[in-house]
């Protein structure tokens, strides 16, 4: 007798959550299925970033049939596939159910919301203030996660997103969090890249952080060190950097 659906739903622990929490974050494309106007659902692939809480974050333009579907009916589902080698179905992949909301540009968030998303998707800088662009949330409502062969998961938005006061903490001190990790200390940057992360040597740059982790680049490559523990504001980030610097370096030595 073959399993029934919800017997073959895992539950979730710690490092599931933070199994589905990378794939968000790390995500620079997803497949976007949205509501036609005859009822069908119909899919397009879409750059994305994440708000500082984890909410999912796209760009698009009102040309496109997806952002006139979305208006009309502001439910739709996301898909985040990275890949790998070998067979597709064998790397874990995440689905949302969002909700659409477009984010008024002049806004706090939308301030933030842009400066987040032009620093993982730096070419769309070319496009992102024409006028017939906008910045949408897509609210995250459920999601299934497939972590390959006979791993299934059900994450609520809870596991998927970051503590809001954390986010709420952290979001007053990013930008410049950033600014002077780059200009401070690109040592370091460097060393988690290549001492922490395996990465190649290069000029890695962080590009934004969260209370979950912190995202570098380096060219058109991108990285995400996760935080041993939730960022709960300035004083905890400039330790928990501190330490994983020092773990860095003693795997250097």
């Amino acid at each position: 007798m073959a399993k029934a659906a919800k017997d073959v739903i895992q539950p979730m622990d710690e490092t599931v959550r933070a199994e589905a929490k990378g794939l968000l974050r790390e995500a620079r494309s997803a497949a976007l299925a949205t509501l036609g106007p005859d009822g069908h659902p119909s899919a397009s692939l879409v750059g994305i970033a994440t708000d500082i809480d984890g909410t999912p974050v796209i760009l698009i333009s009102g040309l496109a049939a997806h952002t006139g579907n979305l208006a009309a009916d502001p439910r739709a589902s996301l898909l985040i596939s990275p890949g790998g080698k070998g067979d597709p179905l064998a790397h874990a992949r995440i689905t949302l159910k969002v909700r659409a909301r477009k984010i008024e540009r002049e806004s706090e968030e939308g301030v933030r919301v842009r400066r987040r998303y032009l620093a993982r998707q730096p070419k769309s800088a070319l496009y992102a203030d024409f006028p017939d662009f906008s910045f949408f949330a897509l609210d995250i409502a459920g999601g299934s996660l497939n972590g390959g062969f006979a791993r299934a998961f059900a994450p609520t938005p809870a596991d998927l997103m970051s503590d809001p006061a954390h986010a709420a903490a952290l979001a007053e001190v990013e930008a410049g969090a950033v600014v002077h990790m780059n200009e401070d200390h690109a040592d370091a940057i460097g060393l988690y890249a290549t001492g922490l992360l395996g990465a190649k040597p290069g000029e890695w740059r962080a590009i934004g952080l969260d209370p979950d982790g912190l995202d570098m680049a380096l060219g058109s490559a991108t990285l995400r060190l996760p935080f041993p523990a939730s960022v709960d504001g300035p004083g905890t980030l400039r330790r928990i950097l501190a330490e994983l610097a020092a773990q860095a370096r003693a795997k250097a030595a």
